[in-house]
């Protein structure tokens, strides 16, 4: 299950699209041509099989603007739809409908597609012990969301921000003299909670963070399948082991073959397809 979903977030969210999507005028169009008061009804339709994430918020842009609205929805996120599946349906004045059509589908077409993305890597890796895991690269704003989403697809997430964990990165050990010294300083600095990981790009990178100690994890960058295989041998359990870079659908079973204990991808969020949902009015 993908857990919990701050409805603070989902409001913010929804009513923020919102306003950009009215602006300062409305819907002019559906203002101009159809009657005040008239009703509308409609489905909420998966077109393609996917991995569904982002209802909630697809809830709140109809309801933000009509909280009477008549709402049901017939999935959950996390579930797994055939294509044609209806995902809910909707009754309230055809204004309401309308002008919030365009933010739902948005929202619920967009984390579905991550969520899609994340499982197809997830079933891949299914016969080892590896877990995907995402990135920080997502959507500018939507961040809380995406990840959520990676969570209704069965990944997991990494750090959300730069403040909820140390990662020292190829420009980091560039900058403060090299492993031994940005790990001590990391070791001195980080609160009790604190994890820190370090990125290598060579196993002669990875065996002086072993012996300098003081790291959490270790993030293995762009390593091809039988380096991550001796990687795992050197590290023999002492550190978190985390493979990234050259992560396919093609390529992803192999790494996690090799015995890594997380497999990050950047891809399931910033290259995600939209899932094709729709909504189909019956008068």
């Amino acid at each position: 299950m993908p857990g919990f979903l701050n409805p603070l977030i989902v409001e913010a969210a929804a009513r923020a699209a919102l306003g950009e999507d009215l602006g300062r005028a409305g819907d002019v169009t559906s203002l101009a041509v159809i009657p005040q008061g008239t009703r509308a009804h409609a489905a909420i339709v998966a077109r393609r099989s996917g991995t569904i994430a982002g209802l909630p918020l697809a809830a709140a842009a109809f309801r933000l603007l009509e909280p009477a609205i008549e709402l049901q929805l017939f999935a959950n996120d996390g579930d797994v739809v055939a294509a044609g599946t209806k995902l809910g349906t909707v009754a309230g004045t055809a204004h309401t409908v309308l002008a919030a059509e365009r933010t739902a589908l948005n929202f619920l077409g967009r984390l579905s597609g991550v969520a899609t993305a994340t499982a197809a890597l997830v079933a891949r890796v299914a016969h080892t012990k590896a877990k995907i895991v995402c990135t920080r690269k997502t959507t500018p704003g939507l961040r809380a969301l995406e990840k959520y989403a990676v969570r209704c697809g069965g990944g997991v997430n990494h750090r959300f921000g730069l403040d909820d964990a140390i990662l020292i990165k190829d420009n980091h050990i560039a900058v403060a003299g090299g492993i031994k010294a940005v790990l001590a300083r990391a070791r001195e600095a980080a609160g009790h909670l604190v994890k820190i990981e370090i990125e290598v790009d060579t196993l002669a990178q990875l065996e002086e963070v072993l012996a300098a100690g003081g790291a959490d994890v270790v993030m293995l960058d762009n390593m091809d399948p039988a380096t991550l295989r001796e990687a795992v041998r050197m590290a023999s359990g002492r550190v978190v082991l985390e493979a990234s870079g050259g992560v396919t659908l093609d390529s992803v079973a192999a790494i996690a073959e090799t015995g890594v204990d997380y497999i990050s991808s950047g891809a399931i969020t910033h290259s995600a397809l939209n899932l094709d949902v729709a909504l189909d009015i019956a008068m």
